[in-house]
């Protein structure tokens, strides 16, 4: 019959095993950081461009303002709380020219794109051009797609 202070010895031996708990609930709090996350990071409506070679903007400090014309001629504005709702044209005026004029008094100049659906309809694009223009926007630039054949 064995002592009972040898039983004692051999069950307080350190466990060779690695607790994996801690970092499985780690991996599950930054999967959850994740998928909240890259949602927010998709910004605008998604738009089929015209394909134009055209200089690329250098960058800026400031993101540009953008408002998007889609093929029914909705307007969608990047910096909106909303930017995937269609905004009226009198939302639109009203936000572009409050932040112009922020960006104005920060003593910096923001940069105005409109990116229209190459389907839509030119006037819808140029309506858009007319408000931003009515907002205080003096410089506003069209976005296109690099062809896929441009090097």
């Amino acid at each position: 019959m064995p002592n009972r202070l040898t039983l004692r010895k051999r069950d307080n031996r350190p466990l060779a095993e690695i607790n994996v708990v801690p970092y499985i609930d780690v991996m599950l709090v930054l999967l959850v950081i994740f998928m909240i996350t890259a949602p927010l990071l998709t910004q605008g409506v998604n738009v089929n461009m015209p394909q134009a070679k055209a200089k690329i903007l250098e960058n800026q400090d400031q993101a540009p303002i953008i408002v998007t014309v889609d093929k029914q001629g909705n307007m969608f504005l990047n910096i909106s709380a909303t930017p995937n709702i269609p905004m009226t044209p009198q939302q639109l005026a009203v936000r572009v020219a409050a932040e112009l004029q922020l960006a104005q008094q920060q003593g910096s100049q923001r940069s105005v794109l409109v990116k229209g659906d190459q389907d839509a309809n030119y006037g819808n694009v140029v309506t858009a051009m007319a408000i931003l223009q009515q907002a205080g926007a003096s410089n506003i630039g069209l976005m296109t797609q690099q062809p896929d054949n441009a090097a």
